[in-house]
């Protein structure tokens, strides 16, 4: 998929361009995006966004909508939504809370348990304790409403998720967003391992290709088929079993060239004249 271009107030001015706000941008690529071109024929339902709360606009989730997708994103605290009941009896101006006060203020719905798979190969599941309650978010809709938590930090940071899909259950909503935090790997990945932000270059169009280029490194260590013996997941590992296959192909050649007749001498030869490449 083509990736979505945020462009500077000064590079608009400059190149005689209507700036756009980053939520702005995204909702042009969602008006915009042909899926059939990237997943050939597929049905609308099947195709779910995740997004973090730093895109949680309703210009966004309307923009999805109107595309007949799923979304799961993580509303910001301050975000108003309003329970069913007042949606039916008040008027369209009133009944809203921020979501953090209105789990607050409904305390009857109880917390549930939900073992989810854990992307630690060290432990095999994690626990989180979630409140569901369908409700309204305004200028969007019926949706239904996750208040999450770790189960064994209680005290720690709650995530309040939305979910255009009434029929998805708690645990669904839950997973789907988990599968989000693979993008922040993918980002520290690269950033780290694949030398994401080294680049001097002071032109848009050398940015562009570096980051492309990083981007063709990260999909061909992925890729890469893992050693039977030796599983191997992360990228840092697939980084070091390379080496090892060029370095072991290249103690391959030496070993033929010394088994051969005249061997020595000839890779004696080869030793001097990277030699004197060095030194001149």
């Amino acid at each position: 998929m083509a990736p979505i271009a945020f462009y500077t107030k000064k590079y608009c001015r400059k190149h005689k361009l209507k700036y756009q706000t980053e939520n702005d941008a995204v909702v042009n690529y969602i008006e915009k995006i042909n899926l059939e071109k990237y997943l050939g024929p597929h049905h609308s339902n099947d195709v779910i966004v995740l997004a973090d709360s730093g895109y949680d606009d309703k210009k966004i989730q309307q923009a999805i909508e109107n595309k007949k997708w799923t979304y799961v994103i993580a509303l910001k605290k301050n975000r108003c939504v309003r329970s069913e009941k007042s949606h039916e009896t008040m008027p369209m101006s009133r009944g809203w809370s921020q979501v953090e006060s209105f789990f607050k203020n409904q305390r009857r719905v109880k917390w549930v348990t939900v073992w989810v798979p854990s992307s630690n190969p060290n432990k095999k599941r994690m626990g989180f304790r979630l409140r569901q309650i369908t409700a309204y978010l305004r200028h969007v809709g019926k949706v239904q409403l996750i208040c999450s938590e770790y189960k064994k930090r209680p005290k720690g940071r709650r995530k309040y998720l939305v979910c255009n899909d009434l029929k998805a259950t708690p645990r669904q909503i839950l997973m789907a967003y988990r599968v989000r935090w693979k993008i922040e790997i993918f980002h520290k990945e690269v950033k780290m391992l694949l030398g994401f932000q080294e680049v001097a270059s002071k032109h848009f169009d050398s940015i562009s290709a570096h980051v492309h280029w990083v981007y063709c490194a990260y999909i061909l260590l992925q890729a890469l088929p893992s050693p039977r013996d030796n599983p191997i997941n992360t990228v840092a590992q697939k980084q070091q079993y390379v080496r090892a296959i060029i370095a072991g192909k290249e103690r391959t050649r030496i070993i033929q060239l010394l088994t051969q007749f005249n061997g020595v001498e000839r890779y004696k030869i080869e030793l001097r004249t990277a030699q004197e490449a060095i030194y001149t």
